[in-house]
């Protein structure tokens, strides 16, 4: 089951986000104020922005957090999974083809026209989850610039 997040859930959600941030499915930490900032948004709004519990026989067994926006090259809005974080305990049960399943009916629903994410290099599991539901790479190298 898939469930949005509540105000109620910050303990839990920022307790799953920081494991998530010291996994190696990360390539680099964050400060523990994007954690709270992160979860203060989504409390704030549902406009762009939104968090889900990834539940298993009843438990939490990792979350997902998503964002909208706009891709020129889309030819309209698109949903970007920010981070999907399941429980080691909780891996290899299915939970994330549940949890795809989920975003792809979330984005018809909506009509959006692209679903992305990003994925470390060396995180060849959820790379091979991802070619297994169809996605594909982008020919782009990611550049930022912190302000």
């Amino acid at each position: 089951m898939i469930r949005k997040i509540t105000e109620k859930d910050r303990t839990l959600f920022l307790r799953l986000s920081e494991e998530f941030y010291r996994s190696d499915a990360v390539s680099h930490a964050i400060p523990s104020s994007h954690h709270e900032r992160a979860f203060e948004e989504v409390m704030r709004t549902d406009t762009y922005t939104e968090a889900f519990f990834i539940e298993c026989g009843g438990e939490v067994a990792g979350y997902l957090l998503t964002s909208n926006a706009y891709s020129r090259e889309a030819g309209g809005m698109m949903l970007w999974v920010e981070e999907l974080y399941l429980m080691p305990q909780y891996r290899g049960r299915g939970l994330g083809q549940e949890a795809f399943a989920f975003i792809e009916q979330k984005a018809k629903q909506e009509d959006l026209r692209r679903i992305r994410l990003d994925v470390c290099e060396s995180n060849r599991r959820a790379i091979a989850l991802y070619e297994r539901l169809g996605f594909g790479e982008l020919e782009y190298k990611q550049m930022i610039k912190d302000l």
